[in-house]
């Protein structure tokens, strides 16, 4: 294994992790920030009100993402075992 290689998987690697973990992560915080606008606006300061719509929001985004995320996954995996037939020979 050369080292032009070794980054070329490690890029694939990490593009792969924020493909899957990006969207996901964007919605909590969206759903985080607006529940914290308005709680501030009614100064309700319930520290647990915010995990409910961040786990629904959550929920959402992977029902409405899932088929990307199975793709991605699903074509990292592939292209993993292929690399691993090309080495053994």
């Amino acid at each position: 294994m050369d080292p032009d290689f070794v980054v070329s998987l490690l890029q694939e690697t990490l593009y792969t992790v924020l493909a899957l973990a990006g969207p996901l992560l964007v919605v909590s915080m969206v759903v985080g920030l607006v529940v914290s606008v308005v709680q501030a606006a009614t100064q309700i300061q319930e520290m647990t009100l915010v995990f409910v719509p961040k786990m629904l929001a959550v929920f959402a985004a992977m029902v409405f993402f899932g088929a990307f995320m199975l793709d991605a996954i699903s074509r990292f995996t592939f292209m993993i075992f292929d690399l691993i037939g090309q080495a053994g020979g």
